[in-house]
């Protein structure tokens, strides 16, 4: 807010629309009755008929009506139920065991389904999910310090082991023993290739392929996967993963033909609904990042979205490359925007 204390700021910031100070203060205009928020795309008026206001409030209470065109009003609502949404995720982030929904909707002053749905609407997440998603992220930092694996299950807030062993594959790719030892005896087959895209490294567990990762040169791949599983087996070149190599080398000269093969994806529960939405989106098409994150149910999420794609390590597989700017531009792509504009040439989106 100090960047709007003064009138002279808080006008500068009305003639140039600044996105950024819309909540901070509403403008009013003397000659119409009106207010409206710094951004509003009306004609500006005269300086000296315009005068300030903190809130949509305090311009009401001084006689002011709000904006048909910028709804600033609207804007002030969104404020408010991003701040309800922010109060329950530190009750989520604080809570030793799951709270109920209707113990959060109370301390939010919400009913139970206009807060889930509100929730659900600003984060992408149910509350149970997103707690899961936290407890998950604490378990793995216990199992990186606690005594033991029983003693990091109870510091992460699980009631019971069974909940947690029943929970662990998904979140950590792993059993917990292994993950707690940086993924020791886990073994990871692995080939690096060469493709039309560049170097090109495929790795694979048990359970499937974990990483697709593409660059210039193959030693930044092969870095890049070894700090994945620091302390796991990785094993190279052995003769029964040339088909799968192949297989993912085919996928990337011809995306539109997809991967018939198991995939191990790990990451959060957020993350994981971003790529289940991207594997949905058809070869030839493409969305942006303010469409991916309406479909994933987040408002407002374009930069959220835009981050679990980076977090994305199979590419072409789950195909990231598929998102765009809201202008159709590209941009954003963990392996080269040059990468990602092939892919769509490939596709038939170029």
């Amino acid at each position: 807010m100090t960047r709007y204390a003064t009138d002279a700021a808080r006008w500068e910031a009305v003639r140039s629309r600044d996105k950024a100070a819309d909540g901070q203060f509403v403008y009013a205009v003397r000659s119409t009755g009106v207010y409206c928020q710094p951004s509003c795309p009306s004609r500006p008026a005269r300086p000296e008929n315009v005068c300030f206001y903190p809130d949509c409030a305090a311009a009401e209470a001084a006689g002011f009506r709000p904006c048909l065109r910028c709804k600033p009003q609207a804007g002030s609502q969104l404020a408010q139920q991003a701040a309800v949404v922010a109060r329950a995720c530190r009750l989520l982030d604080a809570a030793e065991t799951e709270p109920t929904l209707a113990a959060l909707a109370s301390a939010c002053d919400f009913s139970p389904y206009h807060f889930h749905r509100l929730f659900k609407q600003h984060t992408g997440l149910t509350p149970k999910a997103y707690y899961k998603g936290r407890r998950a992220a604490r378990v793995q930092q216990e199992l990186g310090q606690a005594a033991s694996v029983t003693a990091a299950i109870y510091e992460a807030g699980y009631q019971s082991s069974g909940r947690f062993y029943a929970e662990a594959a998904g979140h950590l790719g792993m059993s917990p023993r292994r993950f707690r030892a940086g993924g020791s005896g886990e073994q990871i087959h692995f080939a690096i290739a060469q493709c039309s895209l560049g170097a090109l490294l495929v790795a694979a567990t048990a359970k499937g392929i974990c990483a697709i990762l593409l660059g210039d040169e193959p030693e930044p791949l092969l870095r890049d996967l070894q700090d994945r599983f620091p302390k796991a087996e990785l094993r190279g070149a052995e003769p029964d993963f040339e088909a799968t190599v192949a297989a993912v080398v085919g996928l990337v000269e011809a995306p539109r033909q997809g991967l018939d093969l198991p995939l191990d994806v790990r990451g959060t529960a957020f993350q994981q609904r971003v790529w289940q939405a991207l594997r949905a989106i058809p070869p030839g098409q493409t969305v942006s990042y303010a469409e991916l994150a309406e479909r994933v149910g987040i408002k407002d999420g374009a930069r959220a979205v835009a981050g679990a794609c980076a977090a994305n390590a199979l590419a072409v597989a789950i195909p990231c490359h598929r998102v765009v700017r809201n202008d159709g531009a590209l941009s954003g792509y963990r392996w080269g925007v040059a990468r990602k504009e092939a892919l769509l040439v490939r596709e038939g989106s170029r």
